[in-house]
């Protein structure tokens, strides 16, 4: 671990954070940018240079692809904390994001699967691992971490506001396989500059935190291979198909839950205070399950809001559906300053760790909770005003704020060093967990009442907030004097 508690030249935080601020940035812009045409892509007609699938279908692929990109995280962090360190893996993350997003440029169906499955792994390898170096960053008591980790939150949400501009406009109103080539291009100009910027990040990630030996070596390797042939040999003979895939994520993810916090709580060698600090955890984990599924909606249940029942003409001026996916990372890049502001101005008064997740279910929920009214007069057949949708926003931003930045600053500060790559691979795998719940919400678009979807949705979010606010002062004590 590299920490840099006298270099204070990226305002007031070390240098390093601005090479990690500039590559998530593109990485951000190149995953919200194809993400925010996904869905409206594979539901487009084919005339239309869409791939024509239903709804139901693609929400089943869209929950699938988004909840892989967050699950590989988990074993993501392991591969850098055994093998490669996580300088490499962000490298070699960011290669392979940028080749997948390019392969979604071909006129072939199974370039398509290949290129979702090429940016799953990528992500996968660099999300969690480019979040430890920031913690990296920092001494465990430096009063800035918080801080840090919001202004480096702020540089992911400005590639997100930047790519539905760029590739919503290329894909929906030139080409949908060229709006995913400019993600590709996004995340091959941020693979320069984290190669031209790494002088700055010092030792930090450069080796394993512990490294395999030979025998863990060749157990992963065929593990590797028996796993690629079974699912070859599945795809050419049985015939897979999404609803089969989603359901089998479905038990795949929870079977890893399971298995995964078995294996924390009672099997591992933790001292007293990390096992405390575990259960801090896992407590923190569903809470976050339970804000990703309501708020991970945006590139589905919102993004198809948009597109078929929001008046998308402003002054005259007719703009893209995906538009709309820029307006939260507008609102985190106005905010997110406030926050980081706020949280060290508040000192000793700043709320814990739980009561910040709270808060942000609360937003979430709420947000979902606002839209009915709107929902009830969508179902009139009348295009509602896009005030709607920002009023959503506004209320998921404040609630991703007090939670997302928070929770990948507490992965940080409660794990073990020896396993910080695994446990901030734990945090995204509580955000595939949510995006898999959200994706099979989404595939009910056409199902249930719009008003009857997003009340059940935003119902849920607004309980689970309840529920954690009963709990915080237990789960502080829990957490063994970490905030």
């Amino acid at each position: 671990m590299t920490a840099h508690s006298d270099d204070t030249r990226f305002f007031g935080h070390p240098r390093g954070l601005a090479t990690l601020f500039m590559t998530e940035l593109w990485e951000r812009f190149s995953y919200y940018g194809m993400r925010a045409i996904l869905i409206l892509f594979m539901t487009a007609p084919v005339a239309g240079g869409g791939l024509g699938f239903e709804v139901a279908k693609a929400g089943a692929i869209y929950g699938f692809y988004t909840s892989m990109v967050y699950l590989v995280s988990l074993p993501g962090g392991w591969v850098a904390d055994r093998f490669l360190g996580q300088r490499r893996a962000v490298l070699y993350g960011g290669i392979v994001m940028a080749l997948g997003n390019f392969s979604l440029m071909a006129q072939n169906i199974a370039f398509f699967y290949t290129g979702l499955g090429l940016i799953v792994i990528g992500t996968g390898l660099l999300k969690p691992n480019i979040s430890v170096l920031v913690g990296q960053l920092y001494t465990p008591d430096d009063a800035r971490r918080d801080a840090g980790f919001s202004i480096y939150y702020m540089g992911i949400n400005i590639g997100a506001f930047l790519a539905p501009f760029a590739c919503g406009w290329v894909g929906e109103r030139i080409d949908w396989r060229l709006g995913m080539g400019l993600a590709g291009v996004g995340m091959t100009v941020g693979v320069i500059q984290y190669l031209l910027g790494g002088k700055h990040l010092g030792q930090a990630g450069l080796r394993p935190g512990g490294p395999a030996g030979p025998e863990l070596k060749r157990r992963v390797l065929t593990g590797l291979a028996i796993a690629a042939v079974c699912l070859t040999f599945l795809a050419l003979t049985v015939g897979l198909t999404a609803q089969m895939l989603s359901n089998a994520l479905g038990f795949l993810l929870f079977a890893t839950v399971a298995g995964f916090f078995a294996w924390m709580f009672f099997f591992a060698d933790f001292t007293p205070v990390e096992r405390k600090r575990m259960f801090a955890v896992g407590v923190l984990f569903l809470a976050s399950c339970f804000f990703w599924s309501v708020f991970e909606q945006a590139g589905s249940t919102l993004n198809l809001f948009a597109q078929r029942n929001t008046n998308t003409e402003v002054l005259g001026f007719a703009f893209p559906a995906s538009w709309f996916q820029s307006v939260n990372a507008l609102f985190i890049i106005a905010l997110a300053p406030v926050f980081a502001w706020l949280w060290v101005r508040l000192g000793a008064r700043e709320p814990s760790s739980p009561a910040k997740f709270a808060l942000g279910l609360l937003g979430a929920g709420g947000g979902f909770l606002l839209l009915v009214a709107g929902a009830q007069l969508a179902e009139t057949g009348v295009r509602v005003s896009p005030l709607w949708l920002v009023g959503v926003y506004l209320l998921h931003t404040i609630g991703e704020l007090c939670l997302s930045p928070v929770g990948l600053s507490a992965m940080t500060k409660l794990a073990p060093e020896r396993i910080t790559g695994l446990l901030m691979g734990v945090w995204f795998l509580s955000i595939s967990v949510g995006n898999y719940l959200g994706g099979r919400m989404a595939a009910l678009y056409e199902t249930l009442t719009l008003s009857t979807l997003l009340g059940v949705v935003g119902g849920f979010g607004v309980a689970a907030a309840l529920l954690l606010a009963c709990f915080v002062k237990p789960i502080k004590g829990l957490m063994g004097g970490v905030k």
